[in-house]
This record gives structure tokens, C-alpha cells and sequence, in this order.
């Protein structure tokens, strides 16, 4: 009795077809790599340590998840670099943007509370609540509230997307990467990286609207005139 096989496409038999063959292979790699490579181009020069990040009026903390209704681990580490920056007079401000698409889910009034604790005045942080992803937080922080030059918070593995996308936004900003043990979040944090450069370049090309704009909120400027 005859059986069926399942035959898998042939490689192509003539030297044209294999050189066909290598050269879409290479193009694809050459897409593939494409976004990490614009990621790099654009912000060489521009990330920094707590230590050594030029003064800058506002920083932007970007949210990284709640646990219980508490900073994430990952989160708090970021909302340390920003105390250290504000303590050090490196920053005036802290923008704390995250999610609040419902109501049981606030990151940014979860991470205000977690400065306000270490130290940071409240009147020193403002924040946005309609931070759904990066593009909408560096699109909100200029359009919303104003904010033409920032120090960006956020751990290493998303800092270069973080500068690339709100440079596209307007914002001239400098990059402090917090460093971390490199766990299995770590891990999944930067293999998600991969796929959300080649979105970052798509958002940087096209500059789509934000999740959610709204008006103008004066929360950045009043809190620098009052420091004044």
C-alpha cells in the first residue's frame, strides 16, 4: 500500500535560484536589524548615569507595572534613579506617566505616592495618567504638558527606544538606564525590545495619535514657576 508524503518545499537546484535564495535571506536580515540599528544611530551620545546626565528641568519616569497596587520591583528602581536625581538638583520636576485605563489601575498616582515617600516634594511631580506606551507618553509630555527637554528614566534595555521616540516627539531628551539584575523579567523585557524597535521606528516614521490627547495641562509649568 502507497503512502502519501509530505514533501517540504525543494531548495532551488540552479546556481541563480540559490543566489536568489541568499540575497532575500540577507535583505531580511538587513529588515530585521534595521530598527536596532536607527535605535543606536539616534541615540549615541545620549545616555548617562545618574552621576554625570546634564542638568535638566524635568525628568520622565516611565511606568513599569503594579504589584498590588505597589510599584513593580522594576518600577521602584526607576523611581529611585529619579529620587537620586532630584536629591542631587540634577531635575526640578519629575512627569510620572503611566497607565490609568481603569479604575482599579493607577501607576501614575501609585508612583507619585513612592516619591513623595522618599522624599520628593509633591508639588516637585506631575502626573499623566493617559501614558498607554512610549510613543503616547513622549507625544503627551510635549503636546500635554510642555515639555521640550527631559532627563527619561527607565531601565537599560528601554532607554534607547525611550530617547529615539521622544526626540521624533520634540522632546531633546537625555537617557539614564537603571541597571538590573538580570532575571527572567530582564530577560523578557529584552527580547521584547526586538519587536517593539521595529514598532518605535513605525511610530518615529508615521507619528501616529496617541491613545488619548486631550487638552493642554499647565501641571509642568506651574510646578517650575513655583520652584522659582
Amino acid at each position: 500500500m502507497r503512502r502519501d508524503r509530505i514533501r517540504g518545499p525543494r531548495p532551488p537546484r540552479t546556481r541563480a535560484g540559490r543566489r536568489r535564495l541568499v540575497q532575500a535571506v540577507v535583505a531580511c536580515c538587513a529588515l530585521a536589524l534595521l530598527p536596532a540599528a536607527w535605535l543606536r544611530l539616534v541615540t549615541d551620545g545620549r545616555l548617562h548615569t545618574t552621576a554625570d546626565v546634564p542638568r535638566t528641568e524635568v525628568a520622565v519616569v516611565f511606568g513599569a507595572g503594579l504589584w498590588d497596587g505597589e510599584p513593580s520591583p522594576y518600577l521602584a528602581r526607576r523611581l529611585d534613579a529619579a529620587v537620586e536625581l532630584y536629591r542631587a538638583d540634577r531635575v526640578e520636576v519629575v512627569l510620572v506617566t503611566g497607565d490609568n485605563g481603569r479604575a482599579d489601575y493607577d501607576e501614575p498616582d501609585a508612583m507619585r505616592a513612592y516619591l513623595t515617600r522618599h522624599g520628593v516634594p509633591a508639588g516637585r511631580i506631575v502626573a499623566d495618567h493617559a501614558g498607554f506606551d512610549t510613543w503616547d507618553s513622549c507625544v503627551r509630555a510635549r503636546k500635554v504638558f510642555g515639555v521640550d527637554r527631559a532627563v527619561l528614566v527607565s531601565q537599560g534595555f528601554h532607554i534607547r527606544r525611550a530617547v529615539a521616540l521622544c526626540r521624533e516627539a520634540g522632546v531633546a531628551s537625555y537617557g539614564v538606564g537603571v541597571d538590573d539584575e538580570h532575571d527572567l523579567t530582564w530577560y523578557y523585557g529584552s527580547a521584547r525590545e526586538v519587536l517593539a524597535a521595529g514598532k518605535a521606528l513605525l511610530d518615529a516614521v508615521f507619528e501616529p495619535d496617541p491613545t488619548h490627547l486631550g487638552p493642554r495641562e499647565p501641571g509642568v509649568a506651574r510646578a517650575l514657576e513655583d520652584e522659582r
